[in-house]
């Protein structure tokens, strides 16, 4: 088996093949690579049958009962009839193994990307993301992730430090500029008061996000986590001026409240949550940097320049999180 820096080394078109066939599916051996780097997605070309979507798992990232919550969660969505790409049950389980590989299979589904800031769409996207978080509210997870600052900012931020990816020079910078960002994020945490957790997308980009002539369809919910219902919404914000994000906001939680609750106390954390999606971000790439792929496609990371102007991004959040008076985003429903 492969080590942790080289997990899909073994991972050729053979095996992958094979995999598929043992569950009994005859490939046809069309099999195209498609855009993940987290784990290793594919689509399969299936005999006289639509062709298949494959996932593998990263080894080592999740232990099995997280992964079944992923695909326990998804199940779930589509049994209250909210369009999700949910794993197929095959032999009754989601979740396969073949020669050390964990893998899940999913039926293709076409669409088209989301338009983040399409007025027109964010009142239906509210909806659907409502009817999500009403189902997430119904459980929790006991296997995954909490988003907080602690596991989204120190603990990136520790691993930055001790495999040493920071240079020499910028390091007392760095240290500084992390550590006041998340001092000030855990006071606006506290200034809020208390957050209810509940099951979310976690990763719910434009890209996560499938339309078409019924409406938005959610896909990708390896990320999924407990966090605020915020989590899901802020990333749909195309931006522009403080008027602009108003409006954007404005339709997004006419359409949410139809289905769910919101506390409007957590719009106070959007831009908390933009800095330690930052943080983690520069994490998660460190963590998988010996992995051959990630060079290859993120070229510009762990360079002096990029850490310059991460000390620099973070400097200009730690000044919008210092401003920050409660009236930043404020909605006002009609």
């Amino acid at each position: 088996m492969d080590n942790a820096n080289t997990p899909y080394a073994s991972l050729e078109p053979g095996l992958i093949l094979d995999a598929i066939e043992q569950l009994g599916f005859p490939c046809s051996g069309r099999l195209l690579a498609l855009n993940s780097f987290e784990n290793r997605v594919y689509q399969i070309g299936i005999e006289e049958a639509e062709p298949l979507i494959v996932k593998f798992y990263r080894p080592q990232r999740w232990l099995d009962a997280a992964i079944l919550e992923e695909h326990q969660f998804s199940t779930e969505l589509l049994t209250h009839e909210i369009p999700v790409v949910a794993p197929l049950a095959v032999r009754d389980q989601t979740l396969h193994e073949f020669q050390g590989f964990r893998f899940a299979i999913f039926p293709r589904q076409g669409g088209r990307a989301f338009e983040v800031g399409n007025l027109e769409c964010l009142e239906q996207i509210g909806r659907f993301i409502g009817r999500l978080h009403a189902v997430g509210a119904c459980q929790t997870f006991q296997h995954r992730l909490r988003l907080d600052v602690q596991s989204y900012g120190y603990a990136p931020y520790k691993f930055l430090l001790e495999q040493n990816f920071i240079p020499l020079e910028l390091q007392a910078n760095f240290r500084n500029t992390v550590e006041g960002v998340l001092e000030k994020i855990n006071e606006i945490f506290q200034q809020i008061g208390e957050v209810t957790y509940l099951r979310v997308h976690g990763d719910c980009h434009a890209g996560n996000i499938l339309w078409n002539q019924a409406g938005p369809q959610i896909v990708d919910l390896d990320d999924c986590l407990l966090g605020p219902a915020v989590q899901d919404l802020w990333m749909l914000i195309a931006g522009g001026t403080a008027q602009e994000t108003n409006v954007q906001l404005q339709k997004i939680l006419r359409g949410y409240q139809e289905f769910h609750h919101f506390n409007f106390r957590e719009l106070h954390l959007i831009e908390a949550l933009r800095t330690l999606r930052m943080i983690h971000y520069a994490g998660w790439l460190a963590k998988r940097w010996e992995d051959p792929a990630f060079p290859l496609n993120f070229p510009w990371f762990n360079s002096f320049a990029y850490w310059q102007q991460q000390i620099q991004h973070l400097n200009e959040q730690k000044v919008l999180l210092d401003q920050l008076q409660g009236d930043t985003y404020l909605v006002t429903m009609d």
